[in-house]
């Protein structure tokens, strides 16, 4: 059983970092036609309508109505914000760049959940995040041009990766009432909803973007937008979410190599070096997993 329980943490990290990687090249696609909050309001439209036909066939329940105005909160810095920062941030540095600014986003995910909820990162865990922190630095500096300057783009990335810190630390106890199916589903829309603020002038930018710009748009609602949050909150509720998002360093080098193939934005020679830190900043912080695993036997247990 446990075997089987390890197998389908490793799958979920793993169609996480794929997913989400893809997305920031496809993004950099459609800022070639849209604007950066048409490409978040379509995006997120789109995977609300998928949504909405999977809540049907399930027959998926409403949360509570006092659940509601905090649901609405996460949704809007989970999704809103993260998506509109991330967006004009990539107006101004490259895809693998800013995967590597969202890199950040186990350092703050961590600190915020040992701060507000006591989480136990441990020795190994902090001193990974330390390694895989020293591998984004490192990569950071030559970026994937060899020529990394601060800019607006960076802070509005540092932006997305804080506040998306915070939606990952503050579900935790959502997904456990609703389980993670539902509560992304609630997020999800709850992002939309405040996105439609920016609703004017959609029709048209679609009629005059080319298909593959359009196209783009649909497979990030569809793939990065919905699946890695479901599998992300599958390992928040099973081991805390420092856990869920310690491996999201990785994130960074599938995004550069899917930026070389489909972009040619060819990293530099300091982005593959700080790739391997960084993959040995993952593996060290993953090394005392078991015990953590032990520690959150019973949690699981009523999760199941």
């Amino acid at each position: 059983m446990l075997k089987r329980l390890d197998l389908k943490i490793i799958s979920a990290h793993f169609i996480t970092i794929l997913l989400w990687a893809s997305a920031f090249p496809g993004i950099r696609v459609a800022l070639t036609a849209y604007s950066p909050e048409h490409i978040s309001l379509l995006r997120l439209l789109v995977g609300s309508f998928v949504l909405i036909i999977i809540a049907v066939i399930t027959k998926t329940p409403l949360p509570a109505l006092k659940d509601i105005p905090i649901i609405l909160l996460l949704g809007f810095l989970g999704f809103t914000v993260y998506q509109v920062a991330l967006n004009y941030g990539e107006q101004t540095i490259s895809a693998g760049v800013a995967s590597l600014l969202v890199s950040t986003t186990p350092i703050f995910t961590a600190l915020l959940a040992v701060f507000f909820f006591r989480e136990k990162l441990g020795l190994w865990g902090w001193l990974g995040s330390l390694v895989g922190f020293c591998g984004v630095a490192f990569i950071s500096v030559g970026g994937s041009t060899g020529d990394f300057a601060f800019n607006t783009g960076i802070i509005l990335v540092l932006v997305a990766s804080l506040s998306e810190s915070i939606y990952f630390v503050f579900q935790c106890r959502y997904v456990k009432k609703y389980r993670a199916f539902p509560f992304t589903m609630y997020a999800i829309w709850s992002g939309t909803i405040f996105m439609l603020l920016f609703s004017p002038g959609l029709s048209d930018a679609i009629m005059d973007a080319p298909l593959n710009a359009t196209l783009v748009i649909l497979y990030l609602g569809i793939f990065p937008t919905i699946i890695p949050y479901f599998t992300l909150a599958y390992v928040t509720s099973r081991n805390g979410a420092a856990e869920a998002t310690s491996t999201l360093y990785l994130t960074s080098v599938f995004a550069f190599l899917i930026a070389w193939i489909w972009l040619g934005e060819v990293p530099h020679f300091s982005a593959v070096t700080g790739g391997l830190i960084t993959l040995i900043g993952v593996f060290i912080a993953n090394i005392k997993k078991e015990d953590i695993v032990q520690e959150n036997k019973n949690t699981q247990n009523l999760i199941k």
